[in-house]
């Protein structure tokens, strides 16, 4: 990752990555504006705000913006307290992903990370590799059940990311990914860590598993009490 950094603002990338550097002014690739000037738009999905998906060269990319969520965000909607700029919601993100990428967990690419200071305040930019060809787990189950073998190896990758120390705060079965090679993905590490010690780790899982609870009723997603106990043996089991 290289760094540029001004007084009041700082941003991270790729260049491996993003070799689309515009000449002048970086900040530009965080604009949805500028991408679309280059016809490298290729979709966009809507959540807090609209994520952008980028064709790179070699990779999609999905550029979101940080914005709150529940009754708060209605009222202050993007803005956050900046303490430093290693504090910032986009930094910890992306160093996440690198952390958890360099382990070996099956995450999206971290592209590029915006922080710009205003005051007491700072808003933020985040750049990662859109997973191509990819349903979350609600998805997938609506249509269809799943293996125990995939369920093995949801198992697999969350304690490869619980051996990297990564502590998923709203791990749940929409942060889950399966795409059309059958391979696992974990996605969304906002508000996430690395921590130390072993009492989150159940935690995580239990959040998963109510997750999955949940939408059997929400959903009717095709799922059963026998499916959590291969993956929790992929998780146990995994060396």
């Amino acid at each position: 990752m290289e760094t540029i950094s001004t007084k009041n603002q700082t941003i991270w990338y790729d260049p491996e990555l993003l070799a689309q550097v515009p000449e002048g002014d970086i900040a530009q690739i965080f604009e949805a504006k500028y991408w679309q000037q280059q016809d490298a738009i290729s979709g966009s999905a809507q959540g807090r705000g609209t994520t952008w998906f980028i064709q790179l060269d070699g990779i999609q990319a999905a550029l979101r913006h940080y914005r709150r969520g529940g009754l708060f965000g209605k009222l202050v909607e993007d803005p956050y307290r900046f303490s430093d700029w290693e504090s910032t919601r986009c930094a910890m993100e992306l160093n996440v992903l690198k952390a958890l990428a360099n382990a070996g967990v099956n995450v999206p690419k971290p592209i590029a990370a915006r922080a710009t200071k205003s005051g007491l305040f700072y808003r933020a930019d985040l750049m990662s590799e859109r997973i191509p060809n990819a349903k979350d787990l609600v998805d997938v189950l609506i249509a269809n059940p799943i293996g125990a073998d995939i369920y093995q190896e949801v198992g697999q990758e969350i304690r490869k990311m619980h051996d990297a120390g990564v502590n998923h705060t709203d791990l749940n079965i929409h942060n889950i990914l399966l795409d059309d090679s059958q391979r696992v993905w974990i996605i969304d590490f906002d508000k996430c860590g690395q921590q130390a010690g072993d009492d989150w780790k159940e935690g995580n899982l239990n959040r998963l598993k109510r997750s999955f609870l949940k939408e059997v009723n929400k959903r009717q997603i095709q799922w059963q009490e026998s499916d959590w106990v291969h993956l929790v043996k992929g998780y146990k089991t995994y060396e």
